[in-house]
């Protein structure tokens, strides 16, 4: 299994962008994404390394699991 690391909040934001979600907006460094059918909202922090704790809360917030993740990268 593929690991975790070495993110930017760009790859994050692309990944997420091919599993259905839009960003809606900017608050600070932060890209806000959305969903239609998910409550949730996505705050994706756009440094260029994003915490492996902070992508493992992000994942199963999008209704995705780590493999699928790393697929989608």
């Amino acid at each position: 299994m593929a690991r975790l690391g070495k993110i930017s909040g760009k790859e994050a934001a692309q990944a997420f962008k091919k599993a259905g979600w839009e960003p809606i907006g900017q608050v600070g460094r932060h890209l806000i994404m959305t969903k239609t059918d998910i409550k949730v909202n996505l705050p994706i922090s756009q440094h260029k390394k994003l915490s492996i704790g902070t992508l493992r809360a992000l994942i199963p917030n999008a209704n995705l699991t780590v493999e699928e993740f790393l697929n989608l990268l």
